[in-house]
């Protein structure tokens, strides 16, 4: 098993949708960046890329490329999900926080679920978001910015069956010419 975490923090600024998981939500403020700014999805794809030894977002969507200027971060994960499916691994499990004194979030989690759950062709109770507040501090607490954290864990496709140690022998077969 791989655990890999993410951060990431957005500046809110008028003139911008808010949109987190795949969601826009009503609010009079939006998250400012290259892309739609997702905080959330940011940083889940760090913690999947980190897990798997892939570098982070910065490395495979850099903000100096114009091809993702306003991009969908639904568009990135998904092709997050793509590395690993090339790099052999599984998510297993996603849980994910978001930091932000308004808009209130609960309405919009279940739906935030499933977008991520859907991309990464995983079931809905392996994905959980949360959203609390910082009770007026600091940046999030001001209302000055949004902010999110997530952990993920992941296996291999082959991680059950092959002998730990050995490497290149399945644990259970006896008659391919791994042994």
């Amino acid at each position: 098993m791989r655990v890999g975490m993410g951060y990431d923090v957005h500046k809110l600024v008028e003139g911008r949708d808010l949109i987190l998981g795949g969601v826009k939500i009503p609010h009079t403020l939006g998250l400012l960046g290259h892309s739609d700014a997702d905080v959330l999805l940011h940083a889940i794809m760090d913690a999947l890329l980190g897990a798997a030894a892939l570098g982070d977002i910065g490395k495979h969507f850099p903000d100096t490329d114009p091809k993702y200027k306003g991009i969908s971060s639904m568009k990135l994960l998904e092709h997050v999900g793509n590395l690993l499916t090339e790099h052999g691994y599984v998510v297993e499990n996603i849980d994910a926080t978001i930091i932000a004194q308004k808009p209130k979030l609960r309405p919009y989690i279940e739906e935030m679920e499933q977008n991520i759950a859907g991309v990464l062709g995983i079931a809905k109770d392996q994905v959980n978001v949360k959203a609390t507040t910082e009770e007026g501090l600091g940046f999030t607490g001001n209302e000055t910015g949004i902010s999110s954290q997530a952990i993920c864990s992941l296996n291999g496709f082959f991680e059950s069956s092959m002998e730990v140690g050995g490497g290149s022998r399945c644990a259970s077969c006896s008659g391919c010419q791994k042994r």
